[in-house]
């Protein structure tokens, strides 16, 4: 064969190249830069490390898109078609399809070991201390516990944390209230349980976690089922993602373990929202 019909090392090289790139899969997924325990920039949330298990059982390398998890989080990136894949989401969520949950969670109350530990809503009639609560917003919606102490005529005791930081490099955003039951800030807070779990064994005050009651009675659940969400569309990947996360669970469970998040069984009947 003549030398001129050999291709070129370089045209080789190109050719591997492209093909290499056409195979690669790429899973594009919405994070917070600055979201412990769930997320960083860093990856060191469990959300991170969840990604990068998904990812390496369906052959596919993460790409992060970071957007702070402020108002309109789904709608400026996964409506917005910036990412295919947005973990820590209610499951059936109506902003988005979900997968299977992959853990379910609870509201706790958090108080200082050498304190007399709250068990209940009902509790907190019987004391007039300071309550810690986790605030979304000054527009109306708020996070459970606020309806549930609003509905027992406990405003005026609460002192509220915002969820997201106002500054996008101001330390971990959801542990300051935990700081603020270690510090004597306020005598009990009521926390999300993945955030209580980490920031707990970080305090300099040893801290206590107590799950809100199951059957106490609320006018909203306080226990809920995340899963990952993806574009109502997006049927098979959701399939393809439940099947992962189920084959997974025994790593998944382990990394949950790891980051102290609390769980509670699943219920037999739905009960909806989202923690």
């Amino acid at each position: 064969m003549s030398l001129r019909y050999l291709p070129s090392l370089a045209a080789v090289a190109a050719v591997a190249a492209i093909a290499s790139g056409a195979q690669a899969r790429e899973l594009r997924v919405c994070l917070d830069p600055n979201n412990l325990p769930y997320s960083h920039e860093d990856g060191s949330g469990f959300e991170n490390k969840l990604v990068e298990i998904v990812a390496r059982e369906m052959n596919a390398d993460v790409k992060y898109v970071w957007h702070h998890q402020w108002r309109g989080f789904v709608r400026k990136t996964l409506r917005a078609n910036l990412c295919d894949i947005i973990p820590g989401i209610a499951k059936d969520s109506e902003r988005v399809r979900t997968t299977r949950p992959y853990y379910r969670s609870t509201y706790v109350f958090v108080t200082r070991a050498d304190a007399l530990p709250v068990r209940s809503f009902t509790e907190l009639l019987l004391s007039d201390g300071k309550i810690g609560v986790q605030l979304i917003g000054d527009d109306g919606i708020n996070t459970p516990p606020v309806e549930e102490l609003a509905a027992r005529g406990l405003k005026r005791q609460m002192k509220g944390y915002m969820v997201w930081g106002r500054k996008p490099n101001a330390g971990a955003p959801l542990e300051e209230i935990m700081r603020g039951v270690a510090d004597g800030e306020v005598d009990v807070a009521i926390v999300w349980g993945p955030a209580a779990g980490y920031f707990a064994t970080r305090e300099k005050a040893p801290l206590t976690l107590t799950a809100a009651p199951a059957d106490e009675e609320t006018v909203t659940p306080m226990a809920f089922s995340i899963a990952m969400g993806v574009r109502k569309e997006d049927e098979a990947l959701a399939e393809e993602l439940d099947a992962v996360l189920t084959r997974a669970e025994p790593e998944i469970n382990a990394l949950l373990d790891e980051y102290g998040v609390p769980r509670v069984p699943e219920p037999t009947v739905a009960s909806g929202g989202r923690g």
